[in-house]
């Protein structure tokens, strides 16, 4: 099974670096199908509404989360991808205790 997890966050930690103990412990996390994103304010969204197209550029000024990074892992079960994410969660804890964020994990559709 393939979950796509994000981490969400409030828009201004993208303005801070993560401490280098974070960074390091995440060497195992960091792969093809792991990365951090950009912060919105170099961001755009199109939107369909009405039967037209709009493009929206950021900063979000209704936004109070971001996703700032994501991954997409392959896991035997769900159990699995819980340990995953409960461990890259950990580290965050861990590593920088004052950094507020949550993951949220969801399975890929199987096309």
């Amino acid at each position: 099974m393939k979950y796509l997890m994000f981490i969400k966050h409030a828009e201004t930690v993208g303005q801070t670096q993560p401490p280098q103990a974070l960074m390091d412990a995440m060497g195992e996390f960091v792969g093809k199908d792991t990365g951090g994103l950009k912060p919105t304010s170099q961001a755009y969204r199109i939107r369909s509404s009405g039967g037209k197209l709009q493009v929206i550029d950021g900063p979000f000024a209704e936004t109070k989360e971001v996703i700032g990074g994501y991954a997409l892992v392959e896991t035997k079960s769900k159990e699995e991808a819980d340990a995953v994410a409960r461990e890259f969660m950990e580290l965050h804890r861990v590593h920088w205790p004052e950094f507020e964020c949550e993951s949220e994990v969801r399975p890929v559709e199987d096309m």
